[in-house]
C-alpha cells in the first residue's frame, strides 16, 4: 500500500525522542531554513536533513510516493517562477551574467539560475525534515507530548486521531478501489489516464460516506466514555523529556538564530557571490 504520511515503526533515535520535540525541532529548522537564503547554510541544512532521515532508519520504497510529489512540486515551483519573473534572480543580486537568450523576455543568467539553486535547497532541507516528523512520531505520544507541554487535551486528541485516521483512509480507499474493479472498473496502467481519473472520482461518494460513518462511530464512542467532562486526563503513551531531547531542541533552536544572525551580520537574507 501507498504510504501517506504514515507512522512508520523503526528501531532508531529519531524515533525514541518525544513528539513535542520533535515538532520544535520542525519549526526552529523549518524557521532556520525559510528565513534566510545564505547558500553555504542552505547547504548544511541539507546534508543535515538527509544524514538524519538515515539515522531514521528510512527507505526511499517507504516514501516513495510522498518523494516523487514533492519532485513534481519542487519542478514546478521553479519553472513558475521563471515563467512570471525571469529576471527575479537578476533584481536580487543587482548583476547580469547572461548566459543565453531563449525567446521574448525570458534569458537565463547565472543571477536567475543561482537563485533557482537555492529555491531548491530550501525546499531540499526542509521537505525531509517534514516527512521525518510525520514518518517517526507516534501519533498517541504525539498528543501526550503536546499536552505534557500546555497544549488543551482536547485539541491533543484530535490531532492524534488525525494522524491516525490517515492510514485508515487509505486503506478504505485500496478496499473501494479492489471492489471496483473486481466488478470490471479498469484502473490499472491499461486504461487511459483519463479513464482512471474517472474511476478514481468514482471512489470519493463511497469513501466520503464511509469516512463519515467512521466519524459517527468513534465520536459517539468517545461521547458514551465522557470524553471531555474532566479538566485533564492522564496518557498511556506520555513520556517525560530526555536529555537527547533537550540536545536536539538547543541544536535546532542554535541552527535558528544561526540563520538569524548570518542574515542581520550579512545586512541581507541572501548570499551574493556576483560582488
Amino acid at each position: 500500500m501507498i504510504n501517506l504520511f504514515n507512522y512508520i515503526d523503526r528501531p532508531s533515535q529519531i524515533h525514541r525522542l518525544t513528539g513535542a520535540c520533535k515538532l520544535v525541532c520542525l519549526i526552529t529548522w523549518s524557521l532556520a531554513a525559510m528565513t534566510s537564503f545564505y547558500t553555504p547554510l542552505l547547504i548544511a541544512l541539507t546534508i543535515g536533513s538527509f544524514i538524519l532521515f538515515r539515522v531514521a532508519n528510512l527507505k526511499v520504497k517507504d516514501i516513495s510516493f510522498m518523494l516523487g510529489i514533492m519532485f513534481a512540486y519542487i519542478v514546478l515551483n521553479n519553472v513558475l517562477i521563471f515563467l512570471f519573473s525571469p529576471d527575479h534572480g537578476t533584481s536580487i543580486y543587482g548583476t547580469e551574467t547572461v548566459l543565453f537568450k531563449l525567446f521574448g523576455p525570458y534569458v537565463v543568467t547565472a543571477e536567475q539560475l543561482f537563485y533557482h539553486l537555492n529555491v531548491i535547497l530550501k525546499n531540499a532541507c526542509t521537505i525531509p525534515i517534514v516527512l521525518l516528523f510525520i514518518c517517526t512520531t507516534n501519533p498517541s505520544e504525539f498528543a501526550a507530548s503536546l499536552s505534557r507541554i500546555g497544549v488543551s487535551y482536547k485539541i491533543s486528541y484530535a490531532v492524534a486521531l488525525a494522524l491516525r485516521y490517515i492510514p485508515d483512509i487509505q486503506r478504505e480507499y485500496r478496499d473501494i478501489s479492489l471492489a471496483q474493479q473486481a466488478r470490471g472498473t479498469e484502473m490499472s496502467k491499461k486504461a487511459s489516464l483519463v479513464d482512471r481519473l474517472k474511476a478514481a472520482s468514482s471512489i470519493l461518494i463511497p469513501l466520503i460516506l464511509s469516512s463519515m460513518e467512521r466519524i459517527e462511530t468513534i465520536s459517539n464512542a468517545m461521547e458514551l466514555r465522557g470524553f471531555g467532562k474532566g479538566a485533564k486526563r492522564t496518557w498511556y503513551s506520555g513520556r517525560k523529556f530526555s536529555k537527547m531531547d533537550v540536545i536536539s531542541i538547543v541544536i535546532c533552536t542554535a541552527l535558528m538564530v544561526l540563520s538569524l544572525l548570518i542574515t542581520f551580520l550579512n545586512g541581507s537574507r541572501y548570499f551574493n557571490p556576483f560582488i
